[in-house]
């Protein structure tokens, strides 16, 4: 991928293997490294830090815990201006074999199911968290939207406009 640092590497794991292990993988991650987020940023800028650890449920059953702390610059829905977005996520995802994902789902309401799989490409378990997790129109608080200031220049420019003096002219 362009812009990517030389040392990133992707990460795969075995998600049950993992889980029932109580491992833990954790590093940085450039935003830009995230495709599908691309659309929804201002800039690329920036890198968000991670930790997936494995553990079991309540039930026993086991799960990923995904932690992602960091800085997106959205796109602002109103201005279309840069938007600081903080994210702090904890996501809880049991893992099911693909065959009962639709089972598993209705039993477990406090936690999220996903596949389980051999080779779980991190990188894209955390882009989809953070994807699920994002505002679906980000939009600047109250106020500090740039269309605001755009008004302001939109009438000065009208005060400026030469037929506004034929007006003035007309009106006498």
């Amino acid at each position: 991928m362009p812009g990517l640092p030389d040392n990133f590497r992707r990460v795969y794991i075995d998600s049950q293997d993992f889980a029932y292990n109580s491992r833990e993988t954790q590093g940085k991650i450039p935003v830009a490294a995230m495709p599908r987020l691309q659309d929804m940023l201002a800039a690329p800028a920036g890198e968000l830090s991670y930790v997936v650890r494995g553990m079991h449920s309540k039930a026993g059953k086991p799960m990923l815990e995904v932690v992602l702390e960091g800085l997106c610059q959205l796109r602002c829905q109103r201005c279309l201006q840069r938007l600081d977005y903080p994210v702090k996520l904890v996501s809880h995802l049991i893992l099911v074999p693909p065959e009962q994902l639709d089972d598993t789902a209705a039993d477990d309401e406090e936690n999220d199911a996903i596949p389980a799989d051999t080779r779980l490409d991190v990188l894209e378990l955390l882009e989809e968290e953070l994807l699920l997790s994002l505002p679906f129109a980000p939009k600047h608080a109250a106020g500090l939207c740039q269309p605001a200031l755009m008004q302001a220049v939109e009438i000065d420019q009208a005060a400026k406009n030469p037929f506004a003096v034929l007006a003035e002219l007309k009106n006498k």
